[in-house]
């Protein structure tokens, strides 16, 4: 079996940094999804695809993974690149594009 180490992105519904500190083992898909017949829902047989682990460091997570001697792949964070950002820039005489209404 094959597992996925991360840490998840932050989500864009949020402004915070919520659920994005923990680090997240999950199993690769094994099956293409198919539709039911009857209620054409998508789904497959691999409860595999179901379960999602969560550990509060990376290492636990592959220790985890040695333990239950899982394959698994470790995807690292991309760094958060902050730019300062002030209010009164909007009004700047150096401004690109100048502000009007």
């Amino acid at each position: 079996m094959r597992a996925r180490i991360y840490q998840p992105a932050k989500t864009a519904m949020q402004s915070g940094r919520a659920k994005t500190r923990e680090w997240v083992l999950e199993f690769e898909p094994t099956a293409r999804m198919r539709l039911d017949p009857v209620m054409g829902w998508a789904g497959h047989g691999d409860t595999q695809g179901q379960v999602r682990l969560k550990f509060g460091t990376e290492a636990e997570a592959i220790t985890f993974a040695k333990r239950h001697e899982l394959d698994y792949s470790v995807k690292q964070p991309q760094e958060r690149t902050m730019r300062p950002k002030a209010y009164a820039d909007n009004f700047a005489y150096s401004r690109r594009v100048p502000w009007s209404h």
